[in-house]
């Protein structure tokens, strides 16, 4: 089944997991569902997320002008619905963030990693930072932030942020790094002067400047898919996102991690989650939701 080849009669009101609801959601439509989240982002949906399942995919139906979750189930299922399989992941996926969340990893980095990579890359040296889960830049752009808050040149040396989203729109919206006033608010005054300008258009939306938005470079990644990175990082921020997946699919994500690290480098997390599994052995504590690759591993 198509999009074009569904019925664009008017939707009943039904029952289902959402009574009254302008489309049937059953416990059937609201498994498979939940299945294909898990097999394609690893998130787990469980019963009590049936409303946010309605409200975000309801739009979906409208859109395609489907008069039934399970015809869009059907469509999303089949090999004419991959498109759609990736515009569902992208409603279900949570997209919370600000800059500078959680300040206490970005003095970290600024106080205990950033000083000798920068001595090194003075000398030639490079650094390599991670934003895992990036979602609309601003983690991206805040670790970027950070770095020029000490090297304020830093363009000119081998400074690379790399931002993976499985979420394309998000991507999109880092790459343009534009931002509405209440969500630039975390930025300090002096750093929002500096490396963000104005948009033409609505000036009172800011984008990153040119410079800002050179160091990140903004990449589609699934967590539970290939992962093409060759080189270490430095630095790996992966927050507030496998609090979404099943317990052995977050020591996994941690393990596939502490290999990417460099010697002493720095995971952060977020502050509802813990690492699990055999990373444990390789990692120590350097603070709150902070750890270091241990030395030897």
């Amino acid at each position: 089944m198509t999009a074009a080849s569904a019925t664009t009669a008017q939707p009943r009101q039904t029952g289902g997991l959402v009574p009254g609801s302008e489309f049937e959601l059953t416990a059937r439509d609201f498994e498979n569902i939940a299945g294909i989240m898990k097999a394609e982002a690893g998130i787990s949906l469980h019963d009590n997320k049936a409303n946010l399942v309605y409200s975000r995919l309801a739009k979906r139906l409208r859109i395609l002008q489907i008069r039934s979750f399970a015809d869009y189930c059907t469509l999303v299922a089949s090999p004419a619905g991959r498109d759609e399989r990736g515009e569902m992941i992208a409603a279900l996926t949570t997209n919370v963030t600000r800059f500078f969340r959680e300040p206490h990893h970005f003095e970290h980095l600024k106080t205990s990693i950033l000083p000798p990579l920068i001595a090194q890359a003075k000398n030639g040296g490079r650094i390599r930072i991670w934003s895992a889960a990036c979602s609309s830049g601003q983690e991206p752009y805040s670790i970027a932030l950070t770095i020029f808050s000490l090297l304020p040149d830093a363009g000119k040396y081998d400074i690379k942020i790399l931002a993976t989203d499985i979420d394309p729109n998000m991507i999109a919206a880092g790459k343009a790094g534009a931002y509405e006033p209440g969500a630039i608010a975390g930025v300090p005054p002096a750093l929002c002067q500096r490396w963000f300008t104005p948009v033409k258009e609505s000036p009172s939306t800011l984008r990153a400047n040119d410079d800002l938005r050179s160091l990140v470079t903004f990449k589609k990644l699934n967590l539970i898919g290939d992962w093409p990175m060759k080189g270490s990082f430095d630095a790996i921020f992966c927050r507030n996102v496998v609090i979404y997946f099943e317990n052995d699919t977050q020591a996994k994500i941690w393990s596939r991690m502490v290999p990417l690290l460099s010697a002493n480098g720095a995971l952060y997390i977020g502050h509802s989650e813990r690492v699990s599994g055999p990373a444990e052995r390789d990692l120590t504590s350097d603070g709150i939701t902070t750890y270091r690759r241990a030395a030897g591993k």
